[in-house]
């Protein structure tokens, strides 16, 4: 039997907190009641959260990368498009293909637009 005490109201959880716990359930050898034990919430809530991971709708922290394996992999152009002029804003695009998913790009995009590209990609879960 569980007893819940304190105050009736329900418990707003920051979003970084439902992910901190969200990865922590994923690791191998995790145990959802154990752990809900551990953070004060309710085994049901953490596998809501985990749901709403698994649907975009909570983003979770990259994972942390070992020293061996690159952050960033550089972006080549083709070997003809080295021998012309370099294309104009509006003729440059970027194609990434991963599983089953293809991401287009057009034009010049800022830092800001490949992380949210690259992150919408993720949470997809096709790679």
């Amino acid at each position: 039997m569980e007893l819940y005490t304190g105050s009736q109201e329900r418990r707003r959880w920051p979003q970084e907190t439902k992910a901190r716990i969200v990865v922590e359930s994923f690791e191998p050898g995790a145990v959802v009641t154990e752990l809900a034990l551990r953070h004060g919430c309710r085994p049901q809530q953490i596998h809501d959260w985990r749901r709403l991971a698994r649907t975009g709708k909570l983003a979770l922290p990259a994972p942390v990368r070992s020293e061996a394996i690159p952050a960033f992999v550089p972006l080549l152009p083709d070997s003809s498009a080295l021998a012309s002029a370099p294309p104009a804003a509006s003729e440059v695009s970027i194609v990434v293909e991963i599983a089953d998913a293809t991401v287009r790009v057009n034009g010049r995009p800022g830092p800001e637009a490949l992380v949210e590209m690259f992150s919408a990609l993720r949470r997809s879960r096709r790679c």
